[in-house]
Parts: structure tokens; sequence; C-alpha cells
């Protein structure tokens, strides 16, 4: 039997234990093209000896950088790590002085990209990466090498031997990958990540996820440069799960139908748009099957775990799920029963009500210095509570400092930054990872998150306000897109808030108000600007008065990643909003 202690040995146990015939599926020219478990590592190694004919050294850095989640990726990231070189994913969307960065810090010395779009910004720059030899594409691109020419220089197996004795020299604590995050300030921190570091995290979180090993299905498409994405393919890959890769996040809603699968990984942000597309449609409904939307609705948002409501609670909702959340879960391909959530909080409403139609999301807690799971919630054995991101992990250690923030410790933290040891010794303090997130442990062991330590803030008068709480909360109202309470060192807390500008023009259509049509007027509209206030006063009620939201300043810009609003993982570039609406924040403060 194979033993797990290198990433590259997670398809090997596959193919000794299911080896399936779909384990890796990516769609081509509308056909889902199928990889097994064979074809896999034999393309694997043909990669590995290629790699080696390139002169590819122990210790050498091969950049990934793709727009979607695709079977080659995948290939070349087992195809790397034999050769006892590292990978270093990169996110696709990050600017072209990110890429520079990052590629001039790794010394990368090869670069493998999806597509024309990824290949153009890399071109842009390579000429200021003076280490990187070559770029290959995965697509067909004119002016670009192809990665079938490794296929090919691979196709001899003379020097598979060589394979072997690098693969056998690879120890489960080297260094396996560099993980640039986001980060919401500064430059991208280059997380080093050993082989025991993600091994370690996968077989600790296996016995979490109930999969039914050898006969289940995923669809992928949260990207896979992210830890949180990789670290459960690789957990596919240990329990046999077909894996399917989404073509985007815009097919996501066809993908599901067209593949059925029993597990899908998902961020809030996403779980957040299909609960509002859900409540969209129920509100178009009229008559007895209005009611029994909107009751079922309500059902749903007061569901607790193991029978907790009583008998009658029950009875009811075994109804509701027949008449109402059948068709949700026909909605998203009719097999789905399970979502992991991870990256940011998930509101406890959704928590609800997807467990309530049997389509339970699991939260998680973990951290791409965690490699990175630290917890999570599991269904099975009473090991689910709402509001909360499960217990930790076996094999992992947390404990609360005096003031609050989570301590971690245990075979998942990282080896450190790349190239600053410094900032590594600050994080790492008597081998406790400082996760900068603060929380508590209850009684059962189930760990909450409250908020980012270095989110948090104190108005003028002392008073501590932890933004994270606040805004989850506000978003739940339809009108709300994005929002960022601000106020530090002021004397109120206040917002920025990016309306939903698709669901207000729909508002506005229904009551018959001429609000205009760009953004900009919409933003600026008396009666649009009054019924957020409304929202606003009504969710403030659940807050002490000094976290209320007292003054808010509507956006007509779109937050996200491309704007530098948002992380690639969707979290708020806090600075760089609030240097953004400077001249908002200044309206808010000082009635400029």
């Amino acid at each position: 039997m194979v033993t797990i202690t290198r990433l590259f040995d997670f398809p090997y146990y596959q193919k000794e234990k299911y080896a399936i015939e779909d384990a890796l599926v990516t769609k081509k020219d509308g056909v889902w093209i199928k990889t097994s478990t064979q074809e896999y590592l034999h393309k694997a190694n043909t990669i590995s000896r290629a790699l080696l004919k390139m002169g590819i050294q122990k210790g050498d850095k091969i950049a990934i950088i793709s727009s979607n989640n695709r079977t080659e990726w995948n290939i070349m990231d087992i195809g790397i790590l034999q050769t006892a070189a590292q990978t270093v994913p990169i996110y696709p969307t990050i600017s072209e002085q990110d890429y520079e960065y990052i590629l001039n810090h790794s010394e990368a010395t090869y670069c493998f990209v999806s597509d024309q779009e990824v290949f153009a910004k890399v071109n842009r720059i390579r000429e200021k990466v003076p280490l990187l030899k070559e770029v290959y594409s995965f697509d067909t691109i004119e002016g670009c090498k192809n990665w079938e020419e490794l296929l090919q220089l691979g196709q001899d197996q003379s020097n598979q031997g060589d394979v072997e004795k690098c693969k056998d020299s690879i120890q489960t604590d080297d260094l396996a990958t560099i993980i640039y995050t986001s980060g919401t300030t500064g430059r991208p921190k280059g997380v080093m990540l050993s082989h025991a570091n993600i091994v370690s995290d996968v077989l600790n979180s296996a016995e979490r996820i109930p999969f039914e090993a050898g006969n289940s299905k995923a669809l992928s498409f949260l990207p896979v440069c992210h830890i949180f994405e990789r670290m459960i393919l690789y957990l596919y890959q240990y329990y046999g799960v077909s894996i399917y890769f989404g073509e985007s996040i815009e097919k996501i809603s066809d993908n599901l139908k067209e593949v059925k699968p029993t597990v899908i990984t998902a961020v809030p942000r996403l779980l957040e748009k299909v609960y509002d597309k859900i409540y969209a449609k129920g509100t178009e409904l009229t008559g007895i099957k209005k009611s029994l939307f909107f009751w079922a609705i309500d059902l749903g948002l007061r569901y607790e775990p193991y029978g907790a409501n009583g008998f009658w609670y029950e009875f009811q909702l075994k109804i509701a799920r027949k008449l109402i959340f059948s068709k949700w879960k026909e909605g998203l391909g009719g097999n789905l029963d399970l979502m992991v959530s991870g990256s940011a909080a998930l509101q406890t409403r959704l928590t609800r009500v997807f467990a309530a139609a049997e389509i339970p999301v699991m939260e998680g807690y973990g951290l791409t210095e965690t490699s990175p799971v630290i917890a999570v919630n599991d269904l099975r054995n009473r090991g689910f509570k709402v509001g909360t991101v499960g217990k930790v992990i076996r094999n992992v250690t947390v404990r609360i400092a005096e003031d609050g923030e989570i301590l971690c410790k245990g075979p998942n933290v990282m080896l450190g930054y790349f190239k600053d040891e410094k900032l590594t010794n600050e994080v790492i303090v008597d081998g406790y990872f400082h996760t900068g997130d603060i929380g508590e442990l209850d009684k059962e062991g189930f760990l909450k998150i409250t908020d980012r330590k270095k989110e948090m803030f104190k108005t003028s008068g002392g008073k501590y306000i932890a933004p994270q709480i606040v805004e989850n909360t506000m978003k739940q109202s339809r009108f709300i897109e994005q929002i960022m309470v601000i106020g530090e060192g002021q004397k109120m807390p206040a917002a920025f808030i990016q309306p939903n500008f698709e669901f207000v023009k729909e508002w506005a259509v229904i009551h018959k108000l001429d609000i205009g049509t760009t953004n900009q007027e919409i933003v600026c509209n008396e009666n649009v600007i009054r019924r957020i206030q409304e929202e606003i006063d009504q969710i403030n009620t659940k807050f002490g008065h000094w976290e209320q939201i007292k003054r808010f300043e509507l956006t007509p810009d779109i937050w996200s990643i491309e704007g530098g609003h948002l992380t690639p993982t969707l979290k708020l570039k806090r600075k760089i909003i609030l240097q953004q609406y400077d001249a908002l924040y200044q309206k808010i403060y000082h009635n400029l």
C-alpha cells in the first residue's frame, strides 16, 4: 500500500485503491474529456522526464498561472513536484506589477500559462524577469510554446530511472510550493509549504468529510492557485472522487446541471448569490405557491441541527423539503449533498437555510499559512454547530491568547515566509502561528471567529468596533452588495456601500420609481438613499449603540478584483478602498 508522505503520492494511492476512469475531467469544445488515474500518472511522469531533460534541478521554481481549473494544471503540479522542483501558483487576475514581483521574488525559471490573456500579461513584463527562461501555454497560442512539447520531449522513457531517484530523494519536510497570499495590504508574501504541511492537513481533515469513497463526484471551480481548493483536490484524489472542472464562474449553473456533483467547495459570496437568485424567483411566484415558498424560507431560517427544534418543527420541515427545498436541490444538479465553505465568514442564515434544504454547507476555517484547514464542521457525530467553523482537526492545537487572538500549532503550520525571516519570526512564536483572527472556543470545542485582529478599530470614544460582524449582518439586506465599515479614531462608525444595482433596479420598477439608468444616477437618487437608510436602521437594532452605522455613502463602482477593491479571495482591500473613496470619507466626517 502506498504511504502518503509527499503530495505526488496522492495519485499513486488513488491508482492502487480506486483507479477511476474520470479522475480529472475538463470540458473542451463542448465535450467533457476524461483522464483516468492511469493516464494522469502517465502524463505526470512524462512531464517529469521532460523537465529533467530541460535541466530542471532540485529547488528550482516553476510558476503556473491559469484562468480556470483544468486537467493540465494537476498533471503539471505532480510532474513538477516529482523532480524536486517547487510550484509557484499565481492568481491570474492580479496586476502585471504583481506578476513581475512574484516571478522575480520566487526566482521562477519557467512559467506555464492557461490562455492568451494570461500570456499577454506575462509577455508585457517578461523583459523585467531576467531568470525566466521560457513560457509555455496549455491553450494553443501563436508565438508561445505549448506544453504538448514537453509531452513529446518526455515520451522517451530512458530517463525514468532519474525521475524515480528524484522522487526517492524528496523528504516529507521538503518545500513543495510557494503560495503568494493576495494580502489586503502591501506586497504579496510567499508562504512556504512543505509536502508534510499539506499532506498532514489533507489526512487530518479527511475524516471530517463524509465521502462515499470511489463513488463521489466533485465540481471544482474555486481558483486552484489558492491553497483551499488545491488541498481539496488532493483530498478528492485521496478518496477516489471524480473531479470535474467548471468552465467558469459564469457557467457554474450550467455545469452543475450537466455534472450533477455530490460535492462542491464554495465561498460565502457565491452562496449569497445563489440564495439571492432563489429568493428572487420566489418573489415572482403568486398565490399559494408564493405563500408556501416563504413559509419554507421562514422554517429554514429557524433551522437547528439534530432535531433540536422538536417534533412539530421536524414534521413541517419534512413537508417543506418535499414541496419546496427539493426544487432547490434540482437546480443545483439534483445530487448535491455537501458544500464546503471557506475563505470568509458565512452568514448564519445561509448555514441554516441550506441545511434545512438538505444541501448542508460545512463551514471551515484556516489560512494559507496553515495549509489551510484548522477547523471544519462535520454533520456526523454532532460535529456541526451553526455560527461556528467546527471543531479543530486532529493533530492540530488551538489556543486563544489573552487578547482573543487564535494561535495554531501543528504539522500544518508553514515553514515560513520566503526570503523574510523577520516576518516569519513575528508570526510564529514558540511554535504557535499567530493567525491575526479573533475568536473563542466554546465548552464543546467548537471554534467561533469574531473578527480580524488588524481590522478591529477603536472610535474616539474608546469603543472597539469589529467591522466584519457588522458587514456580514448588513449584507443580508438584498439592497447591499458590498459594505465596508469605517471610523477608526472617529466619534462614530460609518460605511461605504456598493448597492446591489440589479436588485435596486427591480425594486424601482415594482414601485414605479424613476431612479435613473446609470449607477451614478442611482446612488444619488433620494428614493434609493432613503430605502437603504431604512435597511440600515432596521439592522442597526441588532447592535450596541456604539456599533451602529450612523452615516453612509453609496459608491457607483462595482467593487471587484480588477478594480482593486477585492483580493482574489474576495476579501475587502480596506486600505485601498479607503484611499479610493477619500472624498466620501471627508464628506461623512468633515461635511465637506
